[in-house]
């Protein structure tokens, strides 16, 4: 549940962090506003710090088409003022003010985050309220930050090989659906994106009726009531929320393979993504038994992967695997390696294949199910100590239709899947036929 989901070890902090919130006692309180505006409230009375987060239920997948690229650079350009608080205005008084703040965008949400001392949470909410209606936008200040877009996404994207390939290999996943174009969007059509673009995304979007505020830290839910009625209450909707309708994505019936050569590309790689159901299509042992095949198969040292590719046969200088379901509207299960000097990628994916044959034929033991559960909980103990985390947690579970109950009962849930459970996952996921394979060579070792 977090901004990038190639970021394989943040992925799965984010889902065994969306655990155990029941386990460790975490009091959660949720609530609309008149005006159709979710709230949750997370205390956290450790110290005197509090949270702040808004969360849009629009990201890149809900873009007109040909305009890619246009929620992330709206998110930038939220930043850029209003009457009351012109340009730059509000992270320099959110810095003057001993806090900091930033922004993410994803396929179906942007959010926006401050974390302050508890006696600044009005400030930030009277700043983030007034952005969310009062934007103003000049030709001057959009054009600046597109070329500033652009050279991000050369930066992330283009100079990278790596995520040359992960962008190509989202391309190949989809066929009809907008997950098939990246986040940050297309140099040809984010050059061309203009002031009323970015006003147009901004006035069917940001309205209260699709927005979350989660307060996470040193408050109470009548404190945070009252301030939000406060600031937020009195935000109208200005139109109808659209409907988020986007194409859907026909049944594969064929695997796909990327390879692509790149001279700057010190090593050779290989992974392959299968489309799964996102987490809302799924119910929660379902998920979390696809959560714990992952860490089975490539999560830990103790993995089937790392036992045989590092240790036993020595093929792989790494690997591993993940789950990501955390989107509104499809899931993908993700596999990886880098082979060993003096070995082909071929060799590696060779020796994946067999294994990933093993699990789907035979299954998991009871040994590693109990292993790997009590790997996620661990993990879950130690990340869920960050108030940060825990907004994320449940901003990005309401902004992909699922509920605050659903992440407060994750450990409960996962005590209960089984090695059938994981078995029966493992024969549904690995499907060949809903996967997309990229292997990334260096241009001089062409294979």
């Amino acid at each position: 549940m977090i901004l990038f989901k190639r970021l394989v070890p943040v992925v799965f902090a984010v889902l065994a962090a969306t655990g155990p919130a029941s386990a460790l006692d975490i009091d959660v309180t949720t609530f609309k506003l008149e005006n159709g505006m979710e709230v949750v409230v997370i205390p956290d009375h450790r110290a005197p710090v509090v949270t702040h987060m808004v969360w849009y239920r629009a990201g890149a997948a809900d873009e007109a088409q040909g305009k890619a690229g246009v929620a992330h650079l709206l998110e930038h350009l939220m930043f850029k003022g209003t009457s009351k608080y012109p340009n730059g205005a509000f992270s320099r008084i959110v810095r003057a003010n001993g806090g900091n703040d930033n922004a993410f965008t994803t396929q179906d949400y942007t959010a926006y985050h401050q974390k302050v001392m508890k006696d600044r949470l009005p400030l930030v909410m009277e700043l983030e309220a007034d952005r969310m209606q009062n934007l103003e936008l000049t030709d001057e200040t959009v054009l600046p930050e597109r070329a500033v877009v652009l050279e991000e996404r050369r930066q992330r994207t283009d100079n990278e090989p790596a995520g040359l390939l992960h962008e190509q290999l989202d391309a190949a996943m989809y066929n009809a659906h907008p997950y098939g174009k990246p986040v940050i969007g297309w140099m040809s059509q984010v050059s061309k994106l203009t002031r009323q673009d970015a006003m147009d995304f901004y006035a069917q979007h940001y309205e209260p009726a699709n927005a979350i505020l989660i307060v996470a830290g040193d408050v109470t839910p009548e404190e945070v009531k009252t301030l939000a009625e406060r600031y937020y209450g009195p935000l109208k909707n200005k139109r109808p929320l659209l409907e988020r309708v986007r194409a859907e994505e026909p049944t594969p019936n064929a695997e796909r393979r990327v390879t692509m050569q790149d001279a700057r590309a010190s090593a050779p790689s290989w992974q392959r993504q299968y489309l799964t159901p996102a987490a809302r299509h799924l119910p929660q042992r379902e998920e979390l038994a696809m959560s714990l095949l992952a860490e089975i198969i490539g999560g830990s040292n103790q993995s089937r992967f790392y036992q045989t590719l590092n240790l036993d046969k020595k093929l792989a200088a790494y690997s591993g695997a993940w789950f990501d379901a955390d989107q509104l509207d499809h899931g993908s299960f993700g596999v990886y390696a880098a082979p060993n000097p003096g070995v082909t990628v071929e060799q590696v994916e060779t020796e994946i294949d067999a294994i990933l044959a093993d699990v789907a034929a035979r299954g998991v033991t009871q040994e590693e199910l109990d292993r790997s559960r009590s790997n996620m909980n661990a993990s879950a103990v130690y990340l869920l100590d960050s108030q940060d985390k825990l907004a994320r947690i449940f901003g990005v579970a309401l902004a992909t239709g699922q509920t605050t109950q659903d992440v407060l009962n994750w450990d409960e849930d996962l005590a209960t899947v089984t090695v059938e459970d994981i078995n029966k996952a493992a024969r549904t996921v690995l499907d060949r036929k809903a996967s997309v394979t990229g292997v990334l060579l260096p241009e001089e070792k062409s294979q």
